[in-house]
């Protein structure tokens, strides 16, 4: 099959590595090879984290610069300083919604305006799929289910071979029967807002 290179950053917390965790399981349930690798992670929450997936026959984890098929920005900050990664056909999907990191907080750093950083990504890509994953997640039940939003949405996207009753089932799988419920809601929250993305120009957010 074709390789795909797909790439997650977001900030701990957020669950990203989970997801890749997640969509790596559903590959080799699906009988596809793959690959994944941290490539840097802090466990404390705030820390920024990355992390790769590699579909199809490719031996090596590891995600040069231009070379990610698929961007899944947890953070638009984050998403911002991953373009290096993506090239004019990398399909990215990001959420919009900001989460400042500590120094902004404390007053010693200011955060973007979300806007315009969200206009250097669309201007970047040919294909960008936005999405406020935090609002999606807090209407599953469950604000800690950014993650699940995020794989709907790279489902929905269409970008990579894996059906969504593949994942569905992995989630099942591996979920605490305490947040199933709305681990799947969230899934399915963000297979529809990939159809029906946000334009990046008209967010609404603020930093």
């Amino acid at each position: 099959m074709e390789t795909k290179r797909i790439v997650f950053v977001g900030v701990g917390g957020q669950g990203n590595l989970l997801a890749t965790r997640l969509l790596g399981e559903a590959c080799l349930a699906a009988g596809i090879p793959a690959v994944v690798s941290e490539i840097h992670g802090m466990a404390q929450r705030g820390g920024i984290v990355e992390s790769a997936l590699v579909m199809g026959d490719a031996t090596s984890p590891i995600v040069s610069e231009g070379e990610a098929d698929i961007l899944v920005g947890f953070e638009p900050l984050e998403t911002l300083r991953a373009l290096n990664k993506c090239n004019q056909d990398t399909v990215i999907i990001v959420n919009v919604h900001p989460l400042p990191p500590f120094t902004v907080a404390i007053g010693q750093g200011v955060y973007p305006d979300v806007d315009k950083a969200l206009e250097t990504i669309r201007n970047a890509v040919s294909s960008l799929i936005a999405l406020d994953g935090d609002e999606l997640a807090a209407k599953a039940g469950n604000p800690l289910s950014l993650n699940m939003v995020m794989v709907g949405a790279l489902i929905g996207s269409k970008s990579i071979p894996l059906d969504g009753d593949v994942l569905k089932d992995t989630i099942s799988k591996t979920t605490k029967q305490a947040f199933l419920d709305s681990n799947l809601k969230a899934f399915d929250f963000g297979i529809a807002a990939a159809h029906s993305p946000l334009d990046p120009s008209k967010s609404g957010i603020k930093s």
